[in-house]
């Protein structure tokens, strides 16, 4: 059976973290996974007068980022505490970028799950760019909204495009797919394309259904605003994953439906499966 054997939960330091643990935690029970915490921190550049550093300013830094790093250490134990046979944390103060770092810790994972960024610029060096995150991971990422309590997984929802992007992110999902009571295939289509576009979820439905999934096509017709027409239907699905692939950074700002960029990478309802 296709799984996520591991989950990698990312911490963002400063901050209550209980969403994001909520989400993930239930996700890896649910799926047996074995769960990683990581959260890491860029040290605060300070200079003062001709590029001169403080070496009591740095010191009170290091300080400062160390004791949010046993902080939130403990919360991730905590939530884990005696549910799951292995969990493992990780962290690190690095110059590299956040994104960076978990990407590369990612290789022993295979789901990563976070949260998003408070997006305080005095808080930039603790908190990650998803964008990047995706771009550079190899991994599909699971974007958790600020208001979730947690994953029911009943009904999940596949925005389909034609795209090398899109038949990744479908591949990546399956656990998530095959765990949800109902599954949606959606396609945008313009008046023009609607025939064309059913035809490509008969065959994307065929497919799944080689995996064990029974999953419902939906063609809804273009009214200009692609990305508010996709959250109607999530909305009258009743989705809690919404799954879409990402474009490669020749097209970085841009997503499967164009305009989901905000909505993708900072839900207000769903969670977003995004992957590249």
């Amino acid at each position: 059976m296709v799984r996520y054997a591991t989950v990698m939960v990312h911490l963002e330091l400063g901050r209550s973290n209980s969403e994001v643990l909520r989400v993930a935690l239930d996700l890896a029970k649910r799926l047996d996974s074995r769960v990683i915490g990581i959260a890491a921190c860029q040290p605060l550049e300070i200079t003062l007068g001709d590029s001169y550093v403080s070496g009591d300013l740095i010191e009170q830094g290091h300080e400062e980022i160390s004791a949010e790093m046993k902080l939130a250490e403990e919360e991730f134990r905590k939530a884990t505490d005696g549910s799951f046979a292995h969990v493992e944390w990780r962290s690190a103060i690095m110059s590299p970028t956040i994104a960076r770092y978990v990407a590369h810790e990612s290789r022993c994972a295979d789901l990563i799950v976070t949260g998003i960024a408070s997006n305080s610029f005095f808080d930039a060096q603790r908190q990650v760019r998803t964008d990047d995150l995706v771009m550079q991971a190899g991994r599909p990422i699971l974007v958790v909204p600020a208001v979730a309590e947690h994953i029911t997984l009943k009904n999940v929802l596949v925005g389909w495009k034609d795209t090398r992007e899109t038949r990744r992110a479908i591949i990546d999902s399956l656990p998530l797919l095959k765990a949800a009571n109902y599954v949606a295939l959606v396609e945008i289509a313009t008046g023009g394309e609607i025939s064309t576009a059913r035809s490509h979820l008969s065959d994307v439905s065929d497919w799944l259904k080689q995996h064990g999934i029974v999953a419902e096509s939906i063609v809804s017709e273009s009214l200009g605003d692609d990305s508010n027409r996709l959250q109607t239907v999530a909305y009258e699905q009743s989705a809690d994953v919404i799954v879409a692939g990402a474009y490669g950074h020749s097209r970085l700002r841009e997503w499967a439906f164009g305009g989901m960029t905000k909505e993708l990478l900072r839900p207000e309802k769903f969670c977003s499966f995004l992957s590249h």
